[in-house]
């Protein structure tokens, strides 16, 4: 048991890494507002731009969202994530399909066999420092998209990647979509 300073009220550990969370939560979000990275590197961004538009062209849009979707749950980026599910929302996206994504693994009868493939594909390449992307997953994904599906699924994975790390980096704020 802890003992705090102020009242001496008896805190349990838990609770003290809970306020200590809390308080970097709150003080990473009381910062100077960081770069607008369109308009700091404008050719980097429209380059990004035109290569997600082209990783897009001819994949079916459910599932453009869902690989961005995961990536960005994976990747821990509230803004991608609140933007993504907004649009798939929009396009008609079902509600319980969304709320699986997260838990595809444990829900596999929400997804097609394509989908569950594409997202084995999205988790090995979003986290590919933890062992690379498993030849089982690879071949699976390409049992499902033919090369030229293939490497657009694999270069959407690639643009989400680096939206999300654009949006955490520069501390974009969920809700806020500048699009």
């Amino acid at each position: 048991m802890v003992m705090t300073n102020s009242a001496n009220t008896p805190q349990t550990a838990a609770t003290t890494t809970a306020q200590a969370h809390a308080t970097t939560t709150v003080q990473a979000h009381e910062h100077a507002p960081r770069l607008d990275f369109a308009k700091s590197a404008p050719k980097a961004f429209k380059a990004l731009i035109g290569f997600d538009a082209a990783a897009r062209e001819g994949l079916d849009p459910a599932l453009v969202e869902l690989i961005q979707i995961r990536a960005s749950l994976l990747n821990g980026c509230a803004y991608c994530l609140h933007m993504h599910t907004s649009d798939a929302r929009k396009a008609g996206e079902d509600e319980a399909r969304l709320h699986m994504i997260g838990v595809w693994r444990e829900a596999r009868s929400f997804f097609t066999a394509k989908e569950q493939a594409a997202l084995a594909l999205t988790e090995s390449v979003t986290l590919v420092s933890r062992g690379g992307v498993p030849d089982d997953v690879y071949a699976e994904a390409a049992r499902h998209f033919d090369a030229p599906e293939l490497a657009r699924v694999l270069a959407l994975i690639f643009t989400i990647n680096t939206w999300n790390r654009i949006a955490l980096s520069t501390a974009k704020v969920a809700g806020e979509d500048e699009r």
